[in-house]
């Protein structure tokens, strides 16, 4: 792989050398590689063959976790998002101890593994709330959700400049990775003001099924608004909006 450096950049192949841009910049590699069908059959690559369907698995997973909560994810930017969390899932299905390689699945491995995972790199929610909650996640009532006691705002939440208002989010999810479905009740809070007065008790309650045999995920954000002429926008598009996954009971 080298970079472009040239003033013209060039994006195709040409004479066996492929020009792209990438978030890297222009570059430029020969093109080559080993042949599909080898891949496929050569015994040789059993492992990659293996890996390429974990990954594959992995992918598919964190597709379905992220649809269940897209509706929060639409206020949260972060464009590596996504292969994050399937670098994050490749390592929950190598936690499967019942299944061979290359058949390890979400399922069978550690679904807990993704606690504590931000889903916005740059506005991590550790680093934003700091009032403390008490989360729900009950397997056999299906209850959920989280509550704060009152607090201060501008005290116990870290907010980027411009902040004028802010508030909470939650969603708990019932996933079936099998089928691709899942039950993901979301709820928030009114939109409070960033300044010094005291908030009420907060409480988000969620609801899933009872006795439920899917795994079941819990995420807390907060998202931040600037008030211009009596309306609140979205601050920098979600730049520094926080959600997170904070409780996951697996099977």
């Amino acid at each position: 792989m080298a970079r472009q450096k040239s003033i013209i950049k060039l994006a195709g192949t040409i004479g066996g050398i492929t020009f792209y841009k990438s978030k890297e910049g222009y570059l430029a590699r020969e093109k080559g590689g080993i042949p599909a069908d080898r891949i496929k059959n050569d015994p040789a690559f059993q492992r990659t063959r293996e890996n390429g369907a974990e990954f594959g698995r992995a992918g598919k997973a964190g597709k379905v976790l992220r649809n269940s909560i897209r509706q929060l994810l639409q206020n949260v930017n972060d464009s590596r998002m996504v292969s994050r969390l399937t670098k994050e899932m490749v390592k929950v299905i190598q936690m499967d101890a019942t299944n061979p390689r290359g058949q390890r699945n979400v399922i069978d491995g550690e679904a807990e593994l993704l606690i504590g995972f931000d889903f916005n790199a740059n506005g991590k929610l550790g680093n934003t709330i700091y009032a403390p909650w008490v989360k729900t996640l009950d397997r056999a009532t299906g209850e959920a959700g989280v509550s704060f006691d009152p607090f201060v705002p501008s005290n116990m939440v870290a907010a980027p400049g411009g902040t004028t208002h802010f508030k909470l989010t939650a969603a708990a999810m019932e996933i079936d990775f099998e089928n691709e479905s899942y039950i993901a009740p979301t709820g928030e809070t009114i939109i409070y003001p960033w300044d010094n007065t005291l908030t009420a008790a907060i409480d988000i309650p969620l609801q899933l099924t009872a006795d439920s045999t899917k795994p079941l995920f819990l995420a807390l954000g907060v998202e931040f608004f600037q008030e211009v002429n009596g309306e609140k926008y979205s601050l920098k598009n979600g730049a520094f909006n926080a959600l997170k996954l904070i409780d996951v009971v697996g099977l």
